[in-house]
């Protein structure tokens, strides 16, 4: 696999890289990187292929998608770049209607979306997150007309329930509106629960996983051990920032240390980097179409991206598996235990459908 073996993302005829590059670091201060840094994290990735840019309306307040949309121009490269954005989460104080997913939110997002990057459409915009309120109806029929403006070439949803994204294309293949292409969702060793119901609803409906967090904020990437005791002894990164300061999940735990000392493990007996074993075992997965991946130093993203020209020997993919496990959980085991004694043992769904 490489990076420019490019996929057709879903159901659809848009064509991917199978690493996307996440810029939630574009201009983020605390842990990110200055539109020089960004530059040059953008030219690694589109020198060696990648053609998948994503971005959202919040990062960095809207500084990150300016960034993006400027560094596309100077390089000419925004019409042949795949450009995702996301809306729902822009808000602000005292304007109930500015974020959410509403018609008038969605709207007026995209337009924002629009004047910061510097373009007259996205190719792929998508739901950041359920909101808890808005009608799948309403957004559906809100991204199909976005879509017929021309402004939208594609739509998806990201952070959502398995039943709101099952109801969502159902309505859009009942009513005719445009077809969802794409969920994006946190995927990694570290977190595995879309695989109780995701890769099959996506299988099944003709959508496309977009992974987010591979790396499990840095936590995956090797430059972290149990044996930082305390916060203050993370390397910088964004993981030191959420154990510091409250405003990201920590996700350090007794489980996800062991896989980290797994990992190592599996890494250095093939003289693969932990970080390019994680991705690699992430873009494996079932339905996954894209991995997105982040950076803050083009060192970084160079390493990454060769996470997809090595295969990953089936006995050291099932320790990860095993050490990574995510518990068994009601109803999903139970229809396991079941499926031989409905099926006789015959399960003609393609690959992926049920846990091995």
């Amino acid at each position: 696999m490489t990076l420019d073996a490019y996929y057709t993302l879903g159901r659809s005829g848009l064509r991917v890289s199978p690493l996307a590059l996440g810029t939630m670091t574009f201009g983020q201060p605390e842990w990110g990187s200055d539109a020089r840094t960004s530059g040059e994290i953008l030219d690694a990735y589109l020198d060696a292929g990648g053609n998948f840019v994503d971005t959202a309306d919040i990062y960095g307040q809207g500084a990150g998608e300016e960034i993006v949309g400027s560094l596309l121009a100077e390089r000419g490269a925004r019409d042949r770049t795949v450009l995702s954005t996301k809306f729902t989460l822009g808000g602000r104080a005292g304007d109930p209607n500015a974020g959410g997913n509403g018609r008038k939110a969605m709207l007026r997002s995209l337009e924002g979306s629009l004047r910061r990057l510097g373009t007259d459409y996205v190719d792929l915009y998508i739901v950041h997150a359920w909101d808890g309120l808005t009608p799948a109806e309403e957004v559906m029929r809100g991204l199909d007309d976005l879509v017929s403006s021309g402004k939208v070439r594609y739509v998806a949803l990201s952070d959502v329930p398995a039943w709101y994204a099952a109801r969502a294309q159902t309505l859009a293949e009942w009513r005719g509106y445009e077809p969802l292409v794409a969920l994006q969702l946190e995927y990694s060793l570290a977190e595995r629960g879309l695989e109780y119901e995701f890769p099959s609803l996506a299988q099944e409906l003709g959508m496309g996983l977009m992974t987010w967090g591979p790396l499990a904020k840095g936590l995956l990437s090797g430059k972290y051990s149990a044996d930082a005791a305390t916060a203050a002894e993370l390397p910088e990164g964004r993981l030191k920032v959420a154990a510091t300061t409250g405003t990201m999940a920590d996700n350090r735990s007794e489980r996800n240390w062991r896989i980290v000392t797994e990992l190592g493990k599996v890494a250095q007996e093939i003289g693969r980097t932990p970080a390019q074993v994680a991705l690699n075992w992430v873009a494996g997965r079932p339905a996954v179409g894209s991995v997105i991946l982040g950076a803050s130093k083009a060192g970084q993203i160079r390493s990454n991206l060769d996470a997809l020209d090595f295969t990953l020997p089936d006995e050291l993919r099932a320790r990860l598996d095993e050490v990574s496990a995510p518990p068994r959980a009601v109803p999903y085991a139970f229809m396991d235990s079941l499926q031989s004694r409905l099926n006789a043992e015959v399960r003609n769904k393609r690959p992926g459908y049920y846990a091995s």
